[in-house]
């Protein structure tokens, strides 16, 4: 499966009710593992109802598959037989249950193809791509069969391979079903998925390393360009720390300390005018991000987004431009972070505030899992 980084793993997932679709599948199994570093698993889907003497059946020991381990492989090749246009209602009831791992866009860019057992052919299209419907909402790689193979088999005999995928025509007894030539294309099918699911495990390997590298210091990067250099974070002044993390969030508090000092200290409207006030609230937002690097071991990148901040500003009875305060720190915020940086906000104002700062500033942010 996936952490192996040597072999890539592709589920063969089928439901047989008479064998045709199992052969079938042991014919996709032997393509996948003609490849090479490719092996392919087996499963069947559990059943909504018990076949009559299943355990006479030829692949009564083939294991059930769970709807929770589809992510778990580099490709999958799905395979039924036709009811009515459609996959059979043990498929469609199994799929029915990958709600939860669509919401989590798991299967996202895995390879898939689709592979099926006819009976007459009536409509063995229609049902490959009522699969292929499923597949497309999960946002899977689809990889049809085209014409791979067409010109090499028996063309005397009735074959019911389509461009979309291989079947059998299961209910022409002319000759043995599946016949060699339904089996060597489901067998090329087999070959051509798992070279899509080494293409997407290279890719995918290729981009966890490269993606991380764009963005390593990107909020450093977006500091230099906008000339700011985070002071260094204040030390606590009493018994607290300087944040604390519960879960995957972080909270802070500061003031507008600098170099060891309050920046304006006083009242708001009476001792600090409104611009001092705004520089003192850049100041206390600045230190803020500082304790925020610390708590995230220096590197701002882990921060996912930023949750609420709010403003405690020291203030005279009467006071109403606390949020053209507030402004600068959230401005500021936005501007380093960008959308990640938008956050509720609120706006208090008090009597007095710690060391006769004119600010403080409490924050919550969210960090990555």
């Amino acid at each position: 499966m996936k952490p192996n980084n040597t072999q890539i793993e592709i589920l063969v997932l089928f439901n047989s009710e008479n064998g045709s679709t199992y052969r079938m599948a042991q014919a996709i199994a032997r393509g996948i593992n003609s490849y090479p570093g490719a092996k392919a698993i087996l499963k069947q889907v559990p059943r909504i109802m018990a076949l009559k003497d299943e355990q006479t059946k030829s692949f009564a020991a083939v294991p059930y598959a769970t709807i929770n381990e589809l992510p778990l492989y580099d490709g999958i090749a799905f395979g039924s037989a036709v009811h009515f246009g459609n996959m059979t209602a043990d498929m469609r009831y199994f799929l029915d249950q990958s709600v939860t791992i669509w919401t989590q866009r798991k299967l996202e860019g895995v390879p898939a193809t689709v592979f099926m057992s006819a009976g007459s052919g009536a409509g063995r299209e229609g049902a490959i791509l009522s699969f292929w419907n499923t597949l497309a909402v999960h946002g899977m790689l689809i990889v049809p069969v085209g014409i791979n193979g067409t010109s090499e088999i028996d063309q005397s005999v009735p074959q019911g391979n389509t461009v979309f995928g291989a079947s059998s025509l299961t209910g022409n007894k002319m000759s043995p079903r599946p016949s060699e030539g339904e089996l060597q294309i489901a067998k090329l099918q087999g070959y051509a998925l798992a070279k899509a699911a080494k293409g997407h495990r290279l890719t995918s390997e290729a981009t966890a390393e490269i993606v991380p590298a764009l963005q390593e210091n990107q909020i450093e990067a977006k500091l230099k360009a906008l000339n700011i250099e985070l002071p260094e974070a204040p030390a606590p002044v009493g018994n607290y720390k300087p944040y604390r993390i519960s879960g995957n969030q972080v909270f802070i508090n500061q003031v507008a300390l600098i170099n060891g000092k309050i920046a304006h200290p006083g009242i708001i409207g009476t001792d600090v005018s409104q611009e001092q006030a705004k520089e003192a609230t850049r100041q206390t937002m600045l230190n803020v991000l500082s304790v925020l690097k610390q708590a995230t071991g220096g590197d701002l990148n882990r921060v996912r987004q930023a949750v609420q901040l709010t403003g405690f500003f020291n203030t005279a009875a009467g006071y109403a431009n606390h949020a053209v305060l507030m402004n600068e720190a959230s401005n500021l915020l936005v501007e380093i972070m960008g959308e990640s940086g938008m956050h509720t906000r609120g706006t208090v104002g008090a009597s007095s505030l710690p060391l006769n700062s004119a600010v403080e500033i409490q924050a919550i942010f969210e960090l990555n899992d």
